[in-house]
């Protein structure tokens, strides 16, 4: 019986360790995709006079899961037609966030982002994505910098806890 709750214990400080290294790992794709996403935002607005909701619709079907749920929400949001611009990319902020491994600084460069969308003319909104992708290049510096400094430790400090709870409990 001590062995399969040592075992156990061994296991899930594991998984928690490995877990918190695969967000470390995740956040900085996942920046990358938003990158790419807002970039061919910008492609659709400026070169293809694309409407925002097929616009975003389009993206949904470039990138993968959960970003791509992001701009999926917000063209449905769009296209029922009842909220504006701002409240719809909000709402999908909202239900997404979640589900990404991003974090507070990243929520906030994107409902920045979100307060313009829509608002101005082509050119200024082509100012405004190149802004936003500014502040999350800056993001995933600094996500790479973590990524680089703490996942490895974040493995090994999962397996060490686990092994440091079983030789306390035993």
């Amino acid at each position: 019986m001590k062995l399969a709750g040592a075992i156990l214990i061994l296991l899930t400080t594991t998984w928690t360790g490995f877990e918190a290294a695969r967000m470390l790992h995740e956040r900085p794709r996942q920046l990358r995709q938003l990158k790419a996403a807002l970039q061919a935002l910008e492609a659709e607005i400026m070169y293809a006079h694309t409407p925002l909701s097929e616009a975003a619709l389009h993206i949904s079907k470039q990138i993968s899961l959960p970003l791509s749920k992001l701009f999926e929400q917000f063209a449905a949001k769009l296209q029922v037609g009842e909220t504006s611009v701002q409240q719809a990319w909000e709402e999908s902020l909202q239900e997404v966030w979640g589900k990404t491994a991003l974090k507070q600084g990243e929520l906030e460069i994107m409902r920045q982002f979100g307060e313009t969308l829509g608002q101005y003319d082509r050119h200024t909104q082509q100012k405004q994505i190149a802004l936003a992708l500014v502040h999350l290049e800056r993001e995933e510096a600094d996500a790479l910098e973590r990524q680089a400094r703490y996942e490895k430790m974040a493995k090994s400090l999962g397996v060490l806890a686990g092994l440091l709870l079983v030789i306390l409990l035993i």
